[in-house]
């Protein structure tokens, strides 16, 4: 009998070149893959909810496989913790719907982006946020964040050379949480992204907050469905995949 079974994986993606096996390189799905098929002896395909660039992390990578192996499925996490090195880590498993598709049923994706707003580069977040020390324009970056909202054309904040067959996506939510030690996280759900939307759209947002761009500016830009228009794109490390919802 095949099964399907659904994983919920946390990762660290510094070391690897993003999510999708590759022809040369570490990748995540790699090396999951390699260590289940250690596990069950079969070529086991794992099929997630979508691609992490290099280097970007994610805390509920969500992914399925199918497999005739009659393991149970709490033996299979345990198996696979215990094989995978300290940066990937499963942190749940179910047996799937027979039917069930990682990417092709999200519903919404949450990201969520860190930035360190603080005069001195913190060697604990080093890896995990983008260090800016500047001041910045939290108001006017509000506002600029706000006219994400809704569906549009994001051309404007895409890799360039990403064919897709639409770059129309629809943001239902776009926020900016401040914490105490300068950490702030900008959380971000949509029906789906492009290739660095994220980090794109973030880029641009860090030129409105230093008054680079005004927030008017910023909906021309994201009207304009020009990637040379918009700001730089932010560095990878500081970007995590959140949450997937079915």
């Amino acid at each position: 009998m095949v099964r399907n079974i659904k994983l919920l994986i946390e990762y660290d993606g510094t070391n690897y070149l993003g999510w999708q096996v590759q022809a040369k390189g570490l990748t995540i799905q790699g090396m999951i893959e390699e260590k289940l098929k250690r596990l069950t002896g079969e070529g086991v395909h794992l099929i997630g909810s979508g691609r992490t660039d290099a280097g970007v992390h994610a805390f509920g990578q969500v992914t399925h496989f199918k497999t005739r192996s009659e393991m149970d499925i709490r033996s299979i996490q345990r198996a696979l913790n215990s094989l995978l090195p300290p940066d990937i880590a499963i942190k749940g498993i179910e047996e799937a719907e027979e039917n069930f598709h990682a990417r092709k049923q999200a519903k919404s994706k949450t990201y969520e982006y860190r930035i360190l707003n603080t005069p001195i580069r913190s060697v604990f977040h080093r890896g995990y946020a983008w260090h800016i020390p500047q001041k910045l324009d939290w108001g006017e970056i509000k506002k600029a964040t706000q006219k994400l909202i809704g569906e549009h054309d994001f051309s404007s904040f895409r890799s360039t050379g990403t064919p897709t067959k639409t770059a129309v996506r629809k943001i239902f939510r776009a926020e900016w949480k401040k914490g105490r030690d300068g950490l702030i996280r900008f959380e971000i759900e949509a029906s789906g992204f492009l290739k660095q939307m994220v980090r794109a759209i973030v880029g641009t947002l860090v030129e409105v907050g230093k008054g680079k761009i005004s927030s008017e500016e910023f909906q021309k830009i994201l009207e304009s469905k020009d990637r040379k228009k918009a700001g730089p794109t932010a560095p990878a490390h500081g970007l995590f995949l959140k949450k997937v919802t079915y």
